[in-house]
């Protein structure tokens, strides 16, 4: 209960198949994390307490994708538990790196990793929250922007819409003045089709962009796939520049088994 007595918008944090590094975004938030603190009651975040209060919750915050039965139960779970339902980073929004093993033979993977493969119980798909249950944000990431994180809470606690942006890596490069490596230097990047909100990190070194943020809003995939075989890059390597952070998410899953086709 706040100072003035009003009870305190109750949020969880929840964690599924992933590296627990979108959640660590959220404890780097340091100083802008204490005043949104201030407002709410974070009642369940087992990566920073041991105090465990129970639902329901106002904000439920989901990390990771669904890798196992057990998993997949426990999401509907959770979502009875959360008035609003908000996936964070690349694993709960688009399955996640672990993803690269819906195109493949997950049995074979087990067997050659696991010594006892015997006892290893998983599901043949990594899959993103959404395909489980009904989600009300999706925030990307790999991991996740820690002042979007911030600004999508405040948002939600405020009952307005968050100041998320949708349009493509390109316009961040722009407003750090990079010169566009694919154009001037023939760098393979997959900025022109990604989400900002990394602020073109990655071109900033020098370095095509990998698409940690998922795919923008309505990103020409196969203009970008053809500029990518001007540029020399083969079938197999346009392939697995799709199949990255976001191998799941629809879009950059249909471009790569389009050039798997082609």
């Amino acid at each position: 209960m706040s100072s003035n007595g009003r009870v305190k918008p109750k949020i969880a944090v929840f964690k599924f198949a992933s590296c627990d590094g979108c959640q660590l975004s959220l404890l780097d938030a340091e100083e802008e994390l204490l005043a949104v603190a201030e407002a709410v009651d974070v009642a369940y975040f087992p990566e920073a307490t041991r105090t465990m209060l129970k639902g329901p919750y106002d904000v439920g915050l989901v990390e990771g994708s669904i890798t196992t039965h057990h998993d997949a139960e426990r999401i509907q779970r959770v979502r009875r538990q959360c008035r609003v339902l908000i996936t964070i980073g690349a694993c709960a929004t688009a399955g996640g790196i672990q993803a690269l093993r819906n195109s493949q033979d997950v049995d074979e993977f087990v067997r050659v990793v696991y010594a006892t493969p015997q006892y290893i119980s998983t599901l043949q798909l990594s899959t993103p929250i959404a395909e489980h249950v009904p989600v009300d944000f999706e925030l990307r990431g790999c991991p996740i922007n820690k002042y979007q994180l911030v600004e999508l809470i405040s948002a939600t606690l405020a009952g307005r819409k968050p100041n998320i942006p949708t349009y493509s890596v390109c316009l961040e490069c722009k407003r750090r003045g990079n010169v566009c490596l694919a154009v001037a230097e023939g760098v393979p990047c997959l900025g022109p089709v990604t989400q900002a909100g990394c602020g073109a990190i990655c071109p900033g070194f020098h370095r095509g962009c990998y698409g940690c943020y998922g795919p923008m809003e309505s990103p020409n995939t196969a203009s970008l796939t053809q500029a990518f075989r001007v540029l020399g890059q083969t079938d197999e390597q346009i392939v697995r520049a799709f199949r990255g952070f976001n191998a799941w998410a629809w879009q950059f899953r249909k471009a790569s088994e389009e050039c798997e086709r082609s």
